[in-house]
C-alpha cells in the first residue's frame, strides 16, 4: 500500500522544522455531482432554458467555473477536491460515460477526488478510462484492488501534495458496501474505513505530514465515527448521503463544519447546487485552531461562464431528440427527493412501483419492490419529457420477475428498512402490498403488519415479485433474491416502463395511500 501513497512535488524535501504557525488553507469542495452539467430545477431535475433565464435554476458546471474562480481569488492558498460520485444521473453519463466529467473536472482544476460507489456502475473498465483522462489523482484507500489489473497501477490510496510550503496528506474512502451498491467486480475487496484511516494516518505522519484531509464517500454518520475513533485527521470532506451542512440554511443536517473533537467534517449537498468553502487555520503542530465557512449556493446570482455554456450545449446536441420528447403530463409535482423516498412512502416510489406491477400484472406477479436509491429526482408539474424520466431513472435497469416465499419477502422488507437512519438507498417502495415499520427497533425486527393483496403475508406461500435487475441480483443488500425461483432479469427498461405508464394515465396525479406506515 505504501507504493500507492504518492508525493506530487519534489518540494516536499523541505524539513518539518520550516513549518510556521497560523498556516491557513481554503478547502473548496463538491460531492455527488451526478453528471448535472446543466442547471437543475428546485427539484434537482432538468431546468428549462426559459426558467434559467428567469433566474429559477441552480448549479450547472458553468456556474461552478465562475464560483470556483471567484473563491480562488479570495485566497492565496487553496485546494479543490471532490467527495465522489461524479458518475451517473443524467443522459450525459449514459451517453458519454466518464468522458464529460473528466473534461470539466480538468477545466475546473481539481487537486484530487475519491472514488464513489457510482464510479463503479459500469465496472472497473469505465472507471479506468476516467482515471486515465483526468489530470489529478483518484484516491481509494479502503480497498484491496491489487488483483484488479485495470485499477492496480492507476488509483492511489493517498497523495501528499504541497501548498504554501506545507505538506497536505489526502486520503480517499469509498463505501464499504460498494459491492451491494454498484458493480466493482470480483477482484476488489472493500475494507472498514476506520482501520484504514488509522493505518494511513500513521504512514502520513511517518512522512512528516501533520495536516491530513480525508475525502470520504461514506456518509455523515460514518464520517463522525471515523472522527471519533481515529486521531490525526484534521478535515473530512464528505459525500454519499447528500448531507447539506450549513450555519444559515433551514433544514440543514448540521453546522458547517461539524466538529468532532479536533476534526472538522464538511459536505455540500449534491448535484453542484453548492460549492463548499472551508477556511482552516492550523497551529505549528498541525492542529486546527479555527475552521469556518459555509457552502455557497449556485443560484442565479452566480454568473455562468459563457464558453462552458457553449461547450455543454455542444455535448448536449446528440441527446436533445430523446430528452425533449414529451411523453406525458403531471397534474402536480411528483415528489422524488431522496430525503423522502429513502425514509417513507413517497409519490415517486408509488409511481415507479405501480408502473412495474402494472406492466407484469398478467404474469402472476403479486407485488413490486423498488429501491428508493434508484429514484434520483422529482418531476415538476406540466409536460413530462423523456429527459425528466431518465433523470429520475438513469441506471438503465431492466424489469426482473421472480418468485419467493413470504418469509423471503419479509426478509427483503427488513433489509429495506435496516439503514433508514443513514438514508440507505435500499428503502423499499412497494406496490401490491403494505407494511409498517418501527425505526426505533433493532434492524431485522422492524417490520410488521405485512399484507399482500389485502391479505396477511403467508410465510410459506410463494409470491410473484417484480423489481429491477440490480435489486434482484443482490444490490442494496437484497441478497435474499439472488436464488429466487423462475427469475427473469431481461425485461424492458424501467424508464420506458414508467414513461409508458405515465402516458396511459396522463395527466398523472401523484399520490400516497398509506401502503407504508411508520410506527
Amino acid at each position: 500500500m505504501l507504493s500507492r501513497i504518492v508525493t506530487t512535488t519534489a518540494a516536499l524535501a523541505l524539513s518539518a522544522g520550516m513549518a510556521q504557525a497560523d498556516y491557513t488553507l481554503t478547502i473548496l469542495h463538491t460531492n455527488d455531482f451526478h453528471a448535472r452539467f446543466e442547471p437543475i430545477s428546485k427539484y434537482d431535475g432538468p431546468c428549462s432554458a426559459e426558467d434559467n433565464e428567469a433566474g429559477e435554476c441552480f448549479g450547472g458546471t458553468a456556474r461552478l467555473v465562475s464560483a470556483i474562480a471567484d473563491a480562488k481569488a479570495r485566497t492565496n492558498n487553496y485546494i479543490l477536491v471532490d467527495g465522489g460520485d461524479q458518475f451517473q444521473g443524467t443522459m450525459f453519463y449514459t451517453y458519454y460515460k466518464g468522458k464529460a466529467a473528466a473534461e470539466f473536472m480538468n477545466k475546473l482544476g481539481y487537486d484530487a477526488m475519491t472514488v464513489g460507489n457510482h464510479e463503479f456502475d459500469d465496472g472497473p473498465e469505465v472507471l479506468r478510462g476516467f482515471v486515465d483522462a483526468v489530470d489529478f489523482p483518484i484516491l481509494m484507500s479502503n480497498a484491496d484492488y491489487a488483483s484488479e489489473p485495470l485499477l492496480d497501477d492507476v488509483i492511489k490510496s493517498a497523495v501528499i501534495i504541497e501548498r504554501g510550503g506545507e505538506k497536505l496528506g489526502l486520503i480517499g474512502l469509498t463505501p464499504q458496501d460498494t459491492p451491494d451498491l454498484a458493480s466493482p467486480g470480483d477482484n476488489i475487496v472493500f475494507k472498514d474505513p476506520v482501520e484504514t484511516v488509522r493505518a494511513m494516518v500513521e504512514r502520513m505522519e511517518a512522512n512528516g505530514v501533520n495536516k491530513i484531509i480525508v475525502l470520504s464517500h461514506s456518509g455523515l454518520n460514518v464520517d463522525k465515527r471515523i472522527a471519533e475513533e481515529t486521531t490525526g485527521v484534521d478535515v473530512i470532506v464528505g459525500g454519499h448521503d447528500n448531507s447539506l451542512l450549513s450555519n444559515t440554511i433551514e433544514g440543514a443536517k448540521g453546522p458547517y463544519p461539524v466538529m468532532v473533537g479536533d476534526t472538522a467534517i464538511v459536505q455540500a449537498y449534491a448535484y453542484g447546487k453548492f460549492l463548499g468553502e472551508l477556511n482552516v487555520t492550523f497551529d505549528d503542530n498541525g492542529v486546527i485552531t479555527e475552521a469556518v465557512g459555509e457552502p455557497i449556493i449556485m443560484d442565479a446570482a452566480v454568473t455562468e461562464d459563457a464558453p462552458t455554456v457553449e461547450r455543454i450545449k455542444e455535448l448536449a446536441g446528440p441527446l436533445e431528440e430523446i430528452r425533449n420528447k414529451v411523453v406525458a403530463e403531471a397534474a402536480e409535482p411528483i415528489e422524488g427527493d431522496r430525503s423522502v423516498c429513502r425514509a417513507m412512502e413517497c409519490p415517486m416510489g408509488n409511481l415507479v412501483a405501480d408502473a412495474m406491477l402494472d406492466r407484469v400484472k398478467d404474469q402472476g406477479i403479486d407485488v413490486a419492490i423498488a429501491n428508493g436509491g434508484g429514484l434520483r429526482a422529482s418531476i415538476d408539474a406540466g409536460p413530462v419529457t423523456m429527459g425528466e424520466v431518465l433523470t429520475v431513472l438513469p441506471f438503465q435497469n431492466t424489469l426482473s420477475t421472480f418468485q419467493v416465499k413470504g418469509a423471503t419477502l419479509l426478509e427483503a422488507l427488513e433489509n429495506g428498512v435496516s439503514q433508514i437512519e443513514d438514508g440507505g438507498g435500499r428503502f423499499p417502495q412497494v406496490a401490491g402490498m403494505s407494511f409498517a415499520f418501527d425505526a426505533s427497533a433493532e434492524p431485522g425486527s422492524r417490520v410488521s403488519d405485512v399484507t399482500v393483496g389485502g391479505a396477511p403475508l403467508d410465510p410459506e406461500k410463494v409470491y410473484g415479485v417484480v423489481s429491477n435487475n440490480f435489486v434482484r441480483n443482490g444490490g442494496d443488500g437484497y441478497a435474499m433474491f439472488k436464488d429466487a425461483m423462475n427469475a427473469y432479469d431481461f425485461g424492458p427498461d424501467l424508464a420506458d416502463v414508467t414513461a409508458e405508464f405515465l402516458a396511459r394515465n396522463a395527466p398523472y396525479q401523484p399520490y400516497t395511500d398509506g401502503r407504508i406506515t411508520a410506527k
